[in-house]
């Protein structure tokens, strides 16, 4: 098993792509700590990775919050006495101009795509780094790299967490702790379900976010959380600060 004996802290674990990594990285048998701010989604999450016979636990955590993350840093290394691998992953989507967002939007996107990243890493990097290495891997994304319209929040914020990314690697290599983020093109997560609710006509809207592709459908949970556990597996020893784009093939055109 490529992460056994790990203890891995997965954020937005409830739902989604966090999901599907948690349970991806039971199965590859780390000790999974599912986070999320919900608990009957983080509750669900930790029950399947357990009827899949792995081991994990959950805590419930708003990314924003310091305090928070801290308290879940101390009660990880209070039941596994160690992190081995972080990934960054709970985050909001919203659409805007910069004339038609909210203020409250924009500061509350930042606030968790980013600050979130920041404040998660800035807690477990130094339990890393008592035990010498560790790995953190950023899910940022496709947003992240070339700019779309009416989305300037999400974008501007995922286009943080890749240069964060970068910092984080050079920041930390010093200290065998590997940073790299994936970039996930738009995947059929509950995220995208609730944002095509939101529009006039959500089967159109779905229908031009496949066409848009070149692989002409989008993405799965699980085909996402395999890169990740790449970039979090031995096998990536030689990958620092780098950007995986898993997107069907959108930012290639």
């Amino acid at each position: 098993m490529k992460l056994g004996g790990k203890v891995a802290i997965i954020t937005g674990a409830g739902s989604g792509i966090g999901r599907a990594t948690a349970i991806l990285f039971a199965r590859e048998g780390a000790k999974v700590v599912a986070v999320d701010i919900s608990s009957e989604r983080g509750d669900e999450t930790v029950e399947m990775i357990k009827d899949n016979g792995g081991e994990g636990m959950f805590v419930k955590v708003d990314v924003t919050k310091a305090g928070e993350i801290e308290s879940m840093v101390r009660k990880v290394i209070v039941r596994y006495k160690k992190i081995d691998i972080l990934v960054n992953n709970a985050g909001l989507y919203g659409n805007g101009t910069v004339l038609t967002t909210p203020e409250e939007q924009w500061d509350r996107m930042i606030e968790v795509n980013l600050k979130g990243v920041f404040l998660c890493s800035k807690m477990v990097i130094p339990e890393m780094r008592k035990r010498r290495g560790g790995i953190i891997v950023n899910v940022a994304s496709e947003s992240g790299i070339i700019g779309e319209k009416n989305s300037v929040a999400y974008n501007a914020s995922k286009g943080g967490v890749v240069l964060l990314t970068k910092c984080m690697a050079l920041d930390h290599v010093g200290d065998n702790i590997r940073v790299n983020c994936v970039c996930p093109g738009t995947t059929f997560t509950p995220l995208v379900e609730e944002a095509l609710k939101k529009e006039d006509d959500s089967d159109e809207v779905l229908r031009e976010l496949r066409a848009v592709r070149p692989i002409h459908r989008l993405g799965r949970p699980e085909e996402i959380a395999h890169g990740i556990l790449y970039l979090a597996s031995d096998e990536a020893g030689y990958v620092i600060g780098s950007t995986l784009v898993i997107d069907g093939g959108y930012t290639a055109q």
